[in-house]
């Protein structure tokens, strides 16, 4: 396990060369509630507050195609567009989501070209600065749909490429094909059977960005830990941890950001 020090790094450098502030901001939430389907209730206010937190500091923010699907993408383009030359966003593919509820895997080659096109479009973006395969596809080569991204990449689409919900065996499956940048996978301090996972991508110089890092359900409101403790928690864990806690409330966004106060 990743030994803890005094000195905490308040940045991780993904890629090498994303420098981003290690309290980021998840974007989940800015969807229609409680199956994270349509749009956010309160466009204006979800606006704001994704302004408000560039305003904070926070210069990464996750999203994903599925989460709407699409809404979430467009609702990031409106308020930030034309965005922050250090502003890295997220995205994730390799899900099809045709209703609440209904949530299928489709990583094959046609479906990840769909959705990486998709996101360059609602984001308003030439080339996706990180790019995640949301999770493997039981009915797809694993190694198939890492192909695809690369070949992604190599066409320029996409800058980094990352996975999520992936286990250690295929991370380095992944990494024989090409270089991974990030994984996105559940954990937080209640949570930590990804321990292996993130000291390996330590090691490995790849971020490792915890979803649910509050203990919480994805398709629930309310967090199972105490905020600000497991978000420190989270940060002093290891270096390579880039926290993105999701909020619809201009305070919780506002108190999450006094975390360093504590690590």
């Amino acid at each position: 396990m990743t030994t803890h020090t005094q000195s905490v790094s308040k940045t991780f450098s993904i890629g090498g060369d994303l420098t981003v502030n290690r309290l980021g901001y998840g974007a989940m939430r800015l969807t229609g509630q409680p199956s994270n389907f349509g749009p956010y209730a309160d466009w204006e206010g979800g606006k704001a507050l994704l302004r408000r937190a560039i305003e904070l500091g926070i210069n990464f923010i996750d999203t994903a195609a599925a989460y709407g699907p699409g809404d979430n993408e467009n609702i990031i383009a409106e308020a930030l567009h034309p965005y922050s030359k250090d502003l890295v966003i997220a995205t994730k593919g390799g899900i099809y989501k045709p209703a609440p509820g209904n949530i299928q895997a489709d990583a094959s080659p046609e479906n990840l070209r769909r959705g990486v096109e998709g996101s360059l479009k609602r984001l308003k973006l030439e080339q996706i600065a990180l790019y995640q395969l949301h999770r493997p596809d039981p009915k797809v080569p694993f190694v198939e749909s890492v192909q695809t991204l690369a070949t992604l990449q190599q066409e320029g689409k996409i800058r980094h490429i990352g996975l999520s919900n992936v286990t250690l065996e295929q991370l380095k499956a992944a990494q024989e094909i090409v270089s991974i940048a990030s994984v996105q996978n559940r954990f937080n301090q209640a949570e930590t059977t990804q321990d292996a996972m993130v000291d390996y991508t330590a090691e490995q110089g790849i971020a490792f960005i915890p979803y649910g890092p509050l203990g919480a359900h994805p398709l629930k409101q309310g967090a199972a830990l105490p905020v600000q403790s497991a978000l420190a928690w989270l940060l002093r864990r290891s270096p390579n941890i880039v926290v993105i806690p999701g909020t619809t409330s201009l305070p919780h966004l506002e108190d999450n950001m006094t975390v360093w106060e504590l690590v």
